[in-house]
């Protein structure tokens, strides 16, 4: 039974490294109007996340930074939303 369940870990482990490396390469299809929930389900979760602007009763504004990745190692991308949509997407290179 124990051995199962080391074979589960083993396949889920490989399986989550697999999609974060595809990752990399999603991340140049992300559009402005996307929702927050899209950009999570298509990139994952950012690296550094930082609000802008946060006032009672009025929509928020944030950033989400994911730093370059192995695939992709010169590419720093930052996108802002506000009341969770998409509205800019900046692609730095980083040397």
């Amino acid at each position: 039974m124990l051995s199962i369940q080391l074979l589960a870990l083993c396949v889920l482990a490989c399986v989550g490294t697999s999609t974060r490396a595809e990752d990399a390469a999603e991340r140049k299809f992300v559009r402005k109007g996307m929702g927050e929930g899209e950009v999570l389900f298509r990139i994952g979760k950012p690296d550094h996340e930082a609000f802008r602007r946060v006032v009672r009763g009025e929509p928020e504004e944030k950033t989400w930074t994911y730093f370059p990745h192995a695939r992709d190692r010169q590419t720093l991308t930052v996108l802002t939303f506000h009341s969770g949509v998409v509205t800019q997407i900046d692609r730095k290179v980083a040397r």
